[in-house]
């Protein structure tokens, strides 16, 4: 019977007899079938664990990994072409057979049509073809359409089931109407196949933050070339797009807040806050882990804080605080997600990190020079020392000076003004003899400049202690140290597990550091009393700090005594400064005072107040009056490497989510990796490894084979939900957030930070209008009392919380719910 050309299911006669009574139906082909070819594509159905298990996929052992070990074994046979009346024990079996003898003769192959009886619904027929089988059939052309690749090829095995349950080829077909290439036979779909070993180094790869093209070429290398691969590179891709989307089932904003929770429950001081629009849209969002939130309280006095930085397929901002620790090392001290720079996102995110931080104002923050941020600071954080960055604005010179005519002349003079005064009078009369001299009075960025000149010029500043920060470059170095692991089409909860990853990365270099200066003496330079006395008491990091302070006193000479006020004495220290960019040497004189029975100091340069201990002249000066250690007013607790942090780095963000079945991968692999190095050392070990794997994998097998026949373990997929997560708050009622809207910029995506127009040189995206702001911390419906109850006895608990601003807040969040009686009774308590 001739069949139907181009159909993809059909009912075939001729030498196949049918069993008295016996009714064949057609079926979808994906019913019968798992990982077989129709219509030139893949059905495949995950397994059970790849539903559940959120942090890794495993695969059970599919029908493609059978393809792949019959292979094998069919290889091994010299004649592969196939006859009629050859059989096999399964389907399968013969699936595998056709792919390799498809493989070997340079085409792909698909799987026609198959049937089953309808009595047993057992599969008793299968038809293989050429994937070049038949011919599309379109009922319009776009522009979008796929090429054309079937060329009607009869080409074709057909197989069917015979009584004694084996399976008989009854028709072969060999014949093709197009060229067959065997060296490129690798890229038909049928002969792709992607490892679990190759999945799971993908996936690792991934969350460790390696760029996709790395971890592709990484596979190639170790395979040996590109022709040794049995996938390409759209296989990998789809793979990781596969698994985002299962972690992302049932929304990225959904997801987010799920990984919240589950953070919170925990650890108790894991705080989030997530701000919605009047669409219930994500808006904004801010979290900080519990060391985070602990090491605000030793660290949080200072701050930088910037917004220069996408990271997600939303185009929402990236918004870090950014501290120093006792190390001099950056530490993040929470962080946020902006969806619009405006004052009432800013003002909403620092209500949110000002609640995190239990109402601790910081003394000082840096920021670039924005008017949104600078209005937000202004009005949650009014006792602040606000500092604009100091390279930021430098770094405008040539874009709004450079086209006067003596720019350059413009620019050393404002440079020398900036850098080189000492004194408050200093620079207002360079400044103004600047603006006399080149006729620069009516120029309205630099009349701005000067009446915020306390917020950057830095000797207005030099009196307010800012771990010797002058620029955003921490916050800025921070989003470069982002860089590694995200890009503008991260999701959401994608990026916040690799915030996660890039936190242990900081506490791991933290831990270290703290080693190192406990173990360890740091090679001294000189013989001077105060580098050996505070090599013993500062780390390792701010010790290399001060170590060229007490180098520079040899630059230091001659002092000059002024005068003696009541035992204070006025000395001034001299001292010749290099110009690197000059070439030359410049003496420059710097007043101290010096208090004779207290041992007091003060420099005018400022070093002690901006960075937290003593300049090269205050150090020349105690040395000359014969004190022989540093007082202790001028070492800071903060430096000290026995500072005591009440924090610990075990349990500040709680264990991953890691279920079962990825553990038990984990340590199959790590096994069988010992067991190939070992193996492969010699002939004899070698044999001796190969025969104990194929032992083991018989057992599996058959183990497996036992399993399905006794339904033993057939909740073994799902024993990771209970297994891996200590607490569950989600009912299954519960609240889905919305993601929040794309913000649409101009070109091509980019996941660098934002850069000015004297950077990039391009025009500035335009900024989206706002509705009204709302702060929530968006909670189940279901269990809203409970939380409240809850968040409500953790204020009273910390004493340091309950004041108006944080109450406000409170209240904020509990109206979002419509829950006015636990603030009632919070008030009047």
């Amino acid at each position: 019977m001739e069949e139907n050309v181009g159909c993809s299911m059909n009912s075939y006669a001729g030498d196949y007899e049918m069993a008295p009574n016996e009714v064949i139906t057609d079926i979808n082909t994906s019913e019968i079938l798992e990982g077989c070819m129709i219509e030139n594509e893949i059905i495949a159905e995950p397994s059970t664990m790849e539903q559940n298990n959120e942090h890794f996929i495993v695969d059970n052992v599919t029908f493609e990994d059978e393809i792949v070990e019959q292979c094998k074994v069919i290889g091994s046979v010299k004649n592969y072409i196939p006859k009629v009346g050859m059989e096999f024990e399964t389907e399968k079996e013969a699936h595998a057979f056709y792919n390799y003898y498809a493989m070997k003769e340079g085409f792909g192959i698909k799987i026609k049509s198959s049937h089953v009886r309808k009595s047993t619904q057992e599969l008793c027929h299968v038809l293989f073809a050429c994937c070049k089988e038949g011919f599309t059939n379109r009922i319009a052309i776009t522009q979008y359409s796929r090429p054309d690749t079937r060329t009607g090829c009869k080409a074709r095995l057909r197989v069917k089931l015979t009584d004694y349950k084996k399976w008989r080829v009854t028709e072969v077909n060999i014949e093709h109407n197009h060229q067959v290439t065997p060296r490129k036979a690798r890229f038909y779909k049928s002969h792709k196949h992607l490892d679990a070993g190759s999945k799971r180094r993908l996936e690792l790869n991934n969350e460790a933050g390696i760029r996709f093209n790395k971890s592709y070429h990484s596979l190639v290398v170790d395979a040996g070339g590109y022709e040794k691969l049995s996938f390409g590179e759209k296989e990998c891709r789809n793979h990781i797009d596969r698994v985002r989307r299962r972690k992302l089932a049932e929304g990225d904003a959904t997801a987010l807040h799920q990984f919240f929770c589950r953070m919170q429950c925990k650890n108790s001081s894991f705080f989030y806050l997530m701000d919605f629009d009047d669409d219930e849209r994500l808006k904004n969002v801010f979290w900080i882990d519990a060391k985070s939130r602990a090491s605000g309280g030793y660290f949080g006095d200072v701050i930088t804080f910037d917004t220069t930085y996408l990271t997600n397929r939303y185009n929402m901002a990236f918004a870090p605080f950014v501290g120093v620790n006792h190390h001099g090392q950056s530490t993040l001290l929470g962080c946020g997600l902006i969806l619009h720079e405006t004052k009432e996102s800013f003002t909403w995110l620092f209500k949110a990190w000002l609640a995190a931080m239990r109402e601790c104002h910081p003394k000082a923050i840096i920021t670039d020079q924005c008017k949104a941020i600078e209005g937000a600071i202004a009005e949650i954080f009014p006792r602040t020392r606000h500092r604009l960055c100091l390279w930021h604005i430098m770094r405008k010179l040539s874009e709004k000076l450079g086209g006067l005519s003596q720019y350059h002349a413009v620019k050393k003079a404002l440079e020398n003004a900036v850098y080189d005064s000492l004194k408050i009078e200093t620079f207002e009369t360079s400044w103004m003899s600047m603006i006399k001299e080149y006729d620069l009075a009516e120029n309205e960025w630099l009349t701005n400049l000067y009446e915020i000149r306390q917020k950057w010029v830095p000797v207005y500043l030099k009196d307010t202690f800012y771990a010797g920060m002058s620029t955003t470059q921490r916050s800025e170095s921070m989003n470069a140290f982002f860089d590694k692991y995200v890009n503008s089409q991260t999701y959401l909860k994608e990026f916040v597990d690799k915030y996660e990853m890039a936190l242990k990365d900081k506490y791991e270099k933290e831990m270290k550091a703290d080693f190192e200066s406990f173990n360890g003496c740091p090679v001294l330079t000189t013989e001077c009393c105060f580098e050996i006395q505070l090599s013993k008491v500062y780390t390792k990091g701010i010790f290399k700090k001060f170590q060229r302070e007490v180098t520079g006193m040899c630059r230091c000479f001659t002092i000059d005594q002024v005068k003696v006020d009541e035992g204070i004495i006025t000395c001034v220290v001299k001292e010749r400064v290099f110009y690197q960019d000059l070439n030359r040497t410049q003496i420059k004189e710097f007043e101290v005072l010096f208090d004779v029975d207290t041992s007091q100091v003060n420099c005018i340069c400022g070093l002690f107040y901006f960075k937290g201990f003593l300049c090269r002249h205050a150090l020349y000066i105690l040395n000359y009056h014969g004190v022989d250690k540093v007082p202790t007013q001028y070492i800071l607790q903060r430096w000290r490497k026995d500072f005591k942090r009440s924090y610990n780095f075990d349990n500040c963000y709680g264990d991953n989510v890691v279920g079962v079945p990825v553990q038990r991968y984990d340590n199959l692999y790590q096994l069988a990796i010992h067991l190939v190095e070992e193996g492969a050392i010699s002939q004899h070990t070698y044999e001796v490894a190969f025969r104990a794997l194929k032992k083991a994998c018989s057992e599996v097998k058959s183990e497996i084979e036992y399993t399905k026949n006794t339904h033993v373990g057939s909740c073994s997929g799902n024993e990771n939900i209970c297994e891996g997560i200590e607490c569950n708050p989600w009912s299954e009622d519960h609240n889905i957030v919305r993601d929040p809207l794309r913000v649409t910029r101009k070109g091509r995506p980019t996941g660098k930070r934002n850069k000015p127009a004297y950077e990039k040189k391009t025009n500035k995206a335009k900024k989206l209008k706002t509705g009204p702001t709302t702060l929530s911390s968006h909670t189940n419906q279901h269990n809203t009392q409970e939380n409240i109850q809850h968040m409500v006895q953790q204020v009273v608990s910390e004493p340091a919380i309950g004041n108006e601003s944080f109450m406000q807040l409170l209240i904020d969040q509990v109206m979002r719910l419509g829950v006015k009686y636990y603030v009632q009774s919070f008030s009047k308590n």
